[in-house]
């Protein structure tokens, strides 16, 4: 028996099972670090003498200190979410939890599980990227999450921009960079309504559509992936955008990787398929990770 949690921007789902199999579950609103975390431990220590589970698997928003390069393994480095920075996350629930424990993005372990189940089943290289409230990616590299000094944050990657397009963008670190370009708040900030409310004809996905293939463009030239997993709210709830990015892609990369075309480009760039379950199976799938081999 396994435990997965998933700490993400919004809303802090945590779950207890075995492989795919869910047996219990809690969603909370992420909130302040205190009041989340306590409502987390609470469970997993209920769950402790439940379920007696081997493992547990923590994937988390970020950035957060993977090891102690930085600050205390499972610390929150500086991030947009007020109260977070420098919280520790995984203290509280590994007092709750006291087993064998794998931490990694919840971008990742979203990777993991779409690399297991789902629309990157049986490929060893491939990118996921989270596109709503903010924008982030899980990269597998020959099976296993890139990790070097952090985790990726490739959602903070300058791109160049459509010509004409003077928006100033939202993230409060780079103003411009993609997430600032391309995420829920920046396509709300650019309409003045919500992604979701936006028509598929609206004058602000010409701009998004344009930053998000500049950044897969990149991907695809620098880690020559074998797919690109689009998730998220914005991700998969505007079926039209991936036609949009697929089209951008094409024209950028003009022509220099071989047999690139629409077929090719379809194949290539795809929504993910496992929608809100990919976080919690990730978690899981961290889980059993760390049961095996434990991180130092």
């Amino acid at each position: 028996m396994l435990v997965g949690v998933e700490l993400g921007g919004t809303k802090t789902i945590v779950v207890v099972g075995r492989g795919r199999e869910v047996i219990d579950h809690l969603v909370v609103p992420t909130t302040t670090p205190r009041k989340t975390l306590r409502a987390v431990a609470s469970r997993l220590h209920s769950w402790r003498e439940t379920y007696r589970p081997v493992a547990m698997g923590v994937a988390s928003f970020g950035p957060i200190a993977l090891t102690g390069r930085y600050r205390s393994r499972g610390a929150m480095l500086p991030n947009p979410k007020p109260g977070w920075s420098d919280a520790d996350v995984l203290g509280p629930l590994v007092e709750a939890m006291p087993v064998p424990v794998a931490l990694h993005t919840d971008v990742t372990a979203a990777a993991l599980a779409e690399g297991r189940w789902g629309a990157a089943k049986g490929l060893r290289d491939f990118v996921y990227i989270t596109v709503g409230t903010g924008i982030g990616m899980g990269i597998i590299a020959n099976g296993e999450p890139i990790t070097g000094r952090m985790h990726p944050e490739a959602g903070h990657m300058r791109v160049r921009r459509l010509a004409g397009d003077a928006f100033a963008g939202v993230c409060p670190f780079h103003r411009d960079c993609l997430e600032g370009l391309a995420s829920g708040p920046a396509i709300a900030a650019r309409s003045g309504a919500p992604a979701a409310t936006l028509s598929s004809d609206d004058p602000a996905w010409a701009s998004v559509a344009y930053a998000l293939a500049e950044a897969m463009s990149v991907l695809l030239l620098t880690l020559s992936c074998e797919r690109i997993v689009i998730g998220g709210g914005v991700g998969v709830g505007q079926p039209h955008l991936l036609d949009m990015i697929r089209t951008r892609i094409i024209d950028k990369l003009a022509g220099y990787l071989p047999g690139f075309d629409e077929r090719t480009a379809a194949d290539t760039i795809v929504p993910a398929a496992l929608g809100g379950d990919a976080g919690p199976l990730g978690a899981l799938l961290l889980a059993s990770r760390a049961s095996v081999a434990p991180p130092p």
